[in-house]
């Protein structure tokens, strides 16, 4: 190592002190350090998809695999620091016996100096004097400073400003140069020989970052790499062995096999994985996959119906097998729309490779029968994790311990992707937008997310329903993933054109790492038929974009548009008695209101009508009757209904909300809607006679496609007006204009599906005057109040984009988390940090018991403290089935944070410890935050103001 000082400091510089629990020993920081090493060669081999691991071998003249390992290998260097080492004091004292020590150092000075800081100092001063050049370096010492989850600017790593900290005398400068010099020297690496590393893509030093952590984590588990408190029992080929096992236990693997995807010699790779031949859309699709010249991005607008999941996903293998690719993540705008993509997505890819791990990624997964089965099937292994993220900090040192982290236990063999904020690293993963719009975001270990999408293609759907606020956050992803070179593709029925233009000019800033790209995306504004297809990737810094059309596979849907005559109140019973007059002894209606308040109004109202012949879906059932629900619906009026699996009701009427509005499968024979913007309204009339089906299959009444759009009020020479809620949820500015669409359809002759579909989404968001000139003057007012509060709803997420177009072209990731945002410190608001409006809470339904104690929402007995839940794996489910979103209301939200705890029972449960119970008296109803809640299976969760807290 160059010195007896420095020989000595190896066997006495600790990585990680003894365990909390009193079981195991200390472990030498050398041989941490080299366990992390080990660990990220096999990262490299055995999860790594070809193309990170050609972008590692690119940057390093062919010796990616070394590199990675000796980053893994320096991570934590920054502990050979006096301000670490003091930290346990029987450990401290080996250490200054040897003559590294720390006079005059407070733990309060110790404390302002992190050894992620120290090990980005330590590692630029070491790589400096092998020769490094200072480009090199830069791009280099982000990675070991943010092995933590958040990486610093330059002058926060600078050792001049703790000098005490970082070690004043010159034995601690020898003694960790020393450590740098010993792991290189054991994984057989000249530094020199790196020296002329070529600077990667700064997305891809945000993608080893995160792989960094990765290793880290997984060499940080106690059970699986015991501690090594003597040099002696230190090697490289033990660690080799210790990572080797672990990785076994784990079940750790990376995604679909090579030559999986896209076999070779399959003419209609649609016939091959579905079983039906291509439609022109998906061939469309696929050859536009198949003529990319390298990564890009694909836009399909299609109607509804039309085979657009079935054309991404086929469009994914050509795009892996192209680029090397081993995976995909789907992202879904919501949990209940992520659910029957997660069953497509699995069917499909284990046509691809049955052993690839999938996983579906929102907070109700446990709800979703077929994930759990899923779960169910693997084999059982331990995993023990730590850090904030769930992976075990047991020796108590690390920066990140969560205190209330989930307890180690028993999991599924591939669960160790399951942990929080880890799940992108699962290599075929479904899950909500959230996910990736999150890896858009300046929060903590954002590079994990990173790590997880590179080597994937990304596929996003119903990509018309992200509002402004959460397109810029789309935007900023499309860039990182250009960067990247991830394949993207994005999938919609009604598309904008400038939202259009918006993305394919986020990823061609990406690609190009240039703000201004205008000029060349000129092609986009030329007319194009529909369905539709647009690709664009960018070669030697040069866009290159096109946009095909194709025919329609489904026959014209000439859809007669109605407006019922609503009173000003807007009353329920309006809709009521034009649902029962339409219906009624036969026929499937589905009624889509705005607001939840207005569908339960409905519902109530139709109940004394039509009995157990009406259901009501919304976001405010618990998760267990939320979930059955929908999926009874689509069993009755989707595919399998339509297949005879499951027999079509004589008589339906369904009155939900938003939920049915997207990627909700079922065929109707009457819509009624409120009004809504009009790319919305065409999304709720795709579930309108959606299916192909022979004409005696539907009421006499319902053969001719009508809709009824509710929610309006036309007065002539007057502005329409609507519920106020409407207003809340969509703004005036589009409702006015789609209110001038309606109106124009009604009086006409409707509207044909999907001809009329592009020119329709291009006028309800366009700028000219619609309507009659009455109108002009309030809709020029409704506009210009929707474009102030346009950009203010630009301007706010702007503050929590991860770069933004402003850092466009760094170099390197330095400063990265460098501004600080209130909002992004508190876990619980990142969460709603991507989503715009007023936060919400998650509770548990729970009853008190009469006699004392508690009973979950179903009626089973929780016991005096809630235990049962804990002890009982049925009483768990059901506990945990009675998951709710309470209503966005700042009064709710700030009370249930304040008041709502877990009941005494549940505190060291993983799982239920961090969750809120609600305690509802014997009738279900609460007082919370000034307002009566009330609980009822048939209508969900109700809530009146009573004015008091």
């Amino acid at each position: 190592m160059g010195g007896p000082l420095q020989d000595t400091a190896l066997g006495v510089v600790w990585g990680k002190s003894q365990p909390r629990n009193g079981r195991g020993s200390a472990h030498l920081l050398l041989g941490h350090l080299l366990d992390a090493a080990a660990v990220g060669e096999l990262v490299f081999d055995r999860y790594l998809s070809s193309s990170v691991r050609r972008f590692l071998d690119a940057c390093s003249d062919g010796q990616g695999r070394v590199l990675f390992a000796l980053l893994c290998g320096l991570h934590d260097v920054g502990k050979a620091t006096p301000a670490f080492q003091m930290k346990d004091e029987g450990l401290a004292a080996r250490v200054q016996a040897v003559g590294l020590g720390w006079r005059g150092l407070t733990v309060r000075q110790s404390r302002q100096w992190h050894h992620s800081a120290a090990g980005a100092c330590i590692v630029r001063r070491c790589l400096a004097g092998a020769g490094w050049s200072r480009e090199g370096t830069d791009w280099v010492w982000p990675l070991i400073a943010g092995h933590h989850g958040l990486i610093p600017a330059l002058p926060d790593t600078d050792s001049r400003n703790h000098v005490q900290a970082h070690g004043r005398a010159p034995v601690w400068a020898q003694a960790q140069d020393g450590f740098v010099r010993r792991v290189a020297a054991e994984l057989s690496v000249d530094l020199a020989s790196l020296a002329d590393v070529r600077v990667p893509r700064r997305a891809e030093q945000l993608t080893i970052s995160g792989l960094i952590i990765m290793a880290d984590w997984i060499a940080s588990d106690e059970t699986r790499f015991g501690g090594l408190p003597t040099l002696s029992e230190v090697s490289w080929e033990g660690a080799r062995d210790r990572a080797g096992r672990a990785w076994e236990v784990l079940g750790l693997r990376g995604g679909w096999r090579a030559g999986a995807p896209a076999p070779a010699g399959v003419p209609d790779l649609v016939l091959h994985r579905f079983g039906k031949p291509a439609w022109p859309i998906q061939q469309g699709v696929v050859q536009a996959a198949q003529g990319m010249p390298a990564p890009g991005l694909l836009i399909v607008e299609a109607p509804m119906g039309e085979g657009k999941t079935e054309a991404a996903l086929v469009a994914v293998e050509v795009l892996a097998r192209r680029f090397g690719a081993d995976g995909v993540f789907v992202g879904m705008p919501t949990q209940a729309t992520a659910d029957p993509m997660f069953a497509r997505v699995q069917d499909w890819s284990e046509r691809v490779d049955r052993e690839a791990p999938l996983h579906l990624l929102h907070g109700r997964a446990r709800f979703n029968r077929r994930w759990m089965e899923l779960r169910r099937s693997v084999v059982f292994g331990g995993v023990h994790d730590g850090d904030e993220y769930g992976i075990g900090d047991d020796y108590g040192v690390g920066a990140s311990a969560d205190p209330d982290r989930p307890a180690a236990g028993a999991v599924a063999a591939a669960e160790w992707f399951f942990g929080r904020k880890r799940g992108l690293l699962a290599p075929v993963t479904v899950g909500t937008i959230d996910h990736l719009l999150h890896a858009a975001t300046r929060t903590k270990h954002v590079m994990l997310r990173h790590a997880g999408l590179a080597g994937r293609v990304v596929v996003l759907d119903e990509v018309h329903a992200y509002d402004v606020y959460m397109a810029q956050f789309l935007f900023e992803a499309l860039r990182w993933l250009a960067d990247a070179g991830v394949p993207v593709v994005l999938l919609s029925a009604t598309l904008p054109p400038q939202m259009r233009r918006d993305l394919v000019r986020a990823y061609v800033q990406g690609a190009a790492q240039r703000a201004d790209v205008e000029a060349d995306l000129d092609v986009l504004e030329e007319p194009v038929g529909y369905p539709n297809v647009t690709s664009v990737c960018v070669v030697d810094g040069k866009p290159r974009t096109a946009v095909a059309a194709h025919q329609s596979e489904r026959e014209p849907l000439q859809v007669r548009v109605e407006v019922l005559e609503e009173q000003e109140d807007f009353a329920s019973e309006t809709v009521a008695a034009a649902v029962a007059a339409e219906v009624r002894d036969r026929g499937c209606a589905l009624v889509v209101c705005n607001t939840v308040g207005r569908a339960q109004a409905v519902f109530t109202a139709l109940r004394p009508v039509f009995g157990d012949d009406v259901v009501l879906l919304h976001s405010r059932f618990v998760a267990e009757t939320r979930a059955e629900r929908s999926e009874s619906v689509i069993d009755q009026l989707g595919p399998l209904g339509r297949d005879g699996a499951v027999p079509r009701p004589e008589r339906l009427v369904v009155v939900a909300t938003q939920v049915a509005e997207q990627s909700f499968d079922v065929d109707v024979d009457f819509l009624v809607t409120d009004l809504a913007p009009i790319d919305l309204l065409l999304q709720r009339i795709g579930r309108l006679h959606r299916h192909q089906r022979p004409a005696d299959h539907r009421p006499e009444w319902f053969r001719v496609p009508r809709v009824l759009v509710t929610g309006v009020r036309f007065i002539d020479g007057r502005v329409p007006t609507w519920p106020s809620g409407s207003g809340v949820v969509y703004g005036d500015h589009l409702l006015v204009r789609s209110a001038a669409l309606v109106a124009a359809a009604a009086a006409g002759e409707g509207w044909s599906i999907p001809g009329q579909v592009p020119a329709l989404v291009a006028e309800g968001y366009g700028s000219a005057p619609l309507g009659p000139p009455e109108w002009a003057s309030t809709a020029a007012r409704y506009q210009e109040k929707w474009e102030q509060k346009q950009e203010t709803r630009e301007s706010n997420a702007s503050v929590f984009l991860l770069s933004g177009e402003g850092r466009l072209g760094a170099a390197t990731l330095d400063g990265l988390h460098e501004r600080s945002t209130k909002a992004l410190e508190s876990e619980e608001r990142v969460a709603a940090v991507v989503r715009d409006g007023d936060e919400s809470v998650e509770v548990v339904l729970v009853r008190r018991h009469p006699s004392g104690g508690f009973l979950t929402l179903n009626g089973r007995p929780l016991g005096l403290t809630g235990e049962a839940a804990v002890s009982d794996e049925k009483v768990f489910e059901d506990t945990v089935g009675a998951t709710i979103r309470l209503p966005a209301r700042p009064e709710l939200t700030d009370a249930a944070r304040r008041d709502l705890a877990p009941l005494p029972g549940w505190r060291d449960d993983p799982w239920l410890g961090r969750v809120r119970a609600l305690e509802l008296d014997v009738d279900l109803s609460a007082r919370l935050g000034g307002y009566h809640l009330t609980y009822d299976d048939s209508s969900g969760l109700t809530h009146t103001r009573t004015g008091s807290r």
